[in-house]
């Protein structure tokens, strides 16, 4: 079965095409057929499109929506020059699976689309306000383009995280707000996370009840997860993607009394706020230079920037802190997993947070660390070190085939 999978943000259109079925996922078979990325939807887009195996294809053209986005896909699927394996034309594309970020307390697992989904994720607008809508204009425009006999799956972000307990989720707020507005704790980079722990209980022929692992999903966007028998139990994202750990533009978890004295103090608005915490703060905010962790190393090792360090340490300070508590939740863990951009390619950072736990357990192997990244999938903790430390590269864009060929053939999930 050859899946779409795509992955719409409010100004960008990100997809895969995926040859899967039950048997390739029980193999880890699978077979990426070609992918690629437009950015800047709704000005002068910049196109990037890959076949598996051959260079990139670079381009840039106006495209003022995410239907023409998807046709401008389409049209490239479809040339001659581009000459995907096995994909002739649209009839080659069975299935279509879409990221949706934000599924409230209503989709606690991947579904099939119809009206009532649709509906659904339309209720959840007003928790992921940013995301739902692009979600939903990528599920609009996929519909018109490839036509109602094409299924379409949705796949959420917030899913993985539903198995957290009352205690983990809840705010200590008065219950009635719960109750009646659904404020909760619903977490964020759950196919991510998800991810990473099959991978890391299949490399080591692992149950997934016998699974025990908190995650680090490391990134412009960060959050950790821990895993307790397979289940995510907490997460450090919240409500919204702004709790938790220190991201690049995104401050993290703050006293809530700062929002308003920033108001009296700067005579600005709430809005203006939480655009100032969710796209000024963060690495950035406090480096005042970059929110590129790259950048941001490379500018202390070259110049030993003061804020750059600062920001560094206060990053990663952060994510110790995380660790300290799964630990303490889960009574210990077996493995710590960093994935994504951070996570997967910088030895500094893994350092850094891995420094000094030795008394929870936690030593890294410093030659192992510098050789993990580009892709790699490696142990590289000590021999002495009593909690496993791993890099295992995220491919979400593989969760959300996956599901959506189990969705279709109403075949269980099983991790």
């Amino acid at each position: 079965m050859n899946v779409f999978v795509l992955n719409c943000g409010s100004s960008s259109l990100k997809f895969q095409i995926v040859e899967t079925d039950l048997e390739m996922i029980e193999h880890d078979s699978d077979k990426l057929l070609a992918k690629g990325l437009i950015e800047r939807v709704g000005s002068q887009a910049l196109i990037t499109y890959q076949v598996e195996g051959k260079p990139a294809i670079k381009m840039a053209t106006p495209i003022k929506d995410h239907r023409a986005a998807l046709l401008h896909v389409t049209n490239w699927l479809a040339s001659d020059e581009t000459k995907i394996p096995g994909i002739l034309s649209f009839d080659d594309i069975h299935a279509i699976g879409h990221r949706c970020v934000h599924g409230a307390e209503r989709f606690k697992k991947s579904v099939r689309i119809d009206k009532e989904v649709i509906s659904g994720i339309e209720d959840c607008i007003d928790l992921a306000p940013l995301h739902n809508p692009a979600n939903l204009k990528g599920i609009y425009a996929a519909r018109e383009v490839f036509g109602p006999q094409v299924p379409m799956v949705a796949i959420f972000d917030t899913a993985f995280h539903s198995t957290m307990p009352e205690e983990n989720y809840l705010y200590a707020i008065p219950y009635q707000m719960y109750r009646r507005f659904k404020i909760r704790k619903y977490g964020f980079h759950g196919t991510s996370h998800r991810y990473v722990a099959y991978r890391y209980r299949k490399v080591n022929n692992l149950t997934r009840d016998s699974t025990n692992v908190i995650t680090l999903h490391l990134g412009n966007g960060s959050s950790a997860c821990a895993i307790k028998k397979g289940c995510s139990i907490d997460t450090s994202m919240g409500m919204t993607p702004l709790e938790g750990l220190m991201m690049g533009t995104r401050c993290g978890d703050i006293d809530p009394t700062v929002i308003d004295y920033l108001i009296h103090k700067e005579a600005i608005s709430l809005d203006e706020v939480f655009s100032t915490l969710n796209k000024r703060s963060g690495v950035l905010g406090i480096s005042g230079l970059t929110n590129d962790m790259r950048d941001l190393l490379a500018e202390y090792a070259e110049h030993g920037d003061r804020r750059a360090n600062l920001a560094i340490n206060m990053f990663c300070d952060r994510i110790k802190k995380y660790i300290g508590a799964y630990m303490a939740g889960m009574n210990g863990t077996d493995a710590i997993i960093f994935t994504a951009g951070i996570g997967e390619n910088s030895a500094e950072i893994r350092r850094r947070v891995c420094e000094d736990m030795s008394y929870l357990g936690i030593e890294l192997d410093p030659d192992l660390n510098k050789q993990a990244y580009g892709g790699k999938e490696m142990k590289i903790s000590s021999e002495d070190s009593k909690v496993a430390i791993w890099v295992i590269p995220t491919n979400e864009e593989l969760v959300l085939a996956r599901d959506t060929v189990r969705v279709i053939l109403n075949a269980p999930r099983v991790w």
